[in-house]
């Protein structure tokens, strides 16, 4: 039996610094599972998280972005439906117009009450804990 290993992926929670409220970069997913998703995307092989994490977020937003912090780790097999991932979510600033590339069809910035459906992957879970995080400082608990 071939050895399997879970895959590494990075997301970027990416805050828009220079707009009001702060509004979150989301990219509506030209590949499948189509969907509204946080940028990011699978780390190659050699590349550090850090570097994973912008150059995924330069490649479908065309931000250069500055990590901030680590949020979290998640890890739940079934997260991605096409293999077992294992996603790094970092938060991170960026000033400037994002535009959508690469692997994002579309981009928009939404707020907490504004999120688009449907949110590919667990998204919507990392975007819960995310926004839980910024109101009420709670961290996500193994």
């Amino acid at each position: 039996m071939p050895y399997r290993n879970p895959v590494p992926t990075v997301d970027i929670i990416i805050a828009i610094a220079n707009l009001p409220n702060r509004p979150i970069v989301l990219i509506e997913r030209r590949n499948e599972p189509y969907g509204w998703a946080i940028p990011g995307g699978f780390v190659d092989y050699g590349e550090t998280i850090e570097a994973a994490a912008k150059r995924e977020a330069e490649e479908e937003t065309s931000l250069q972005v500055d990590l901030i912090e680590l949020f979290y780790v998640y890890s739940n097999p079934a997260r991605d439906p096409r293999q077992h991932t294992v996603s790094t979510v970092f938060l991170a600033e960026a000033t400037g117009t994002p535009k959508a590339a690469d692997d994002a069809k579309n981009l928009g910035l939404f707020a907490a009450w504004e999120l688009p459906t449907p949110l590919c992957f667990d998204h919507a879970q990392i975007l819960h804990d995310y926004w839980r995080y910024c109101h009420y400082g709670i961290r996500p608990r193994p």
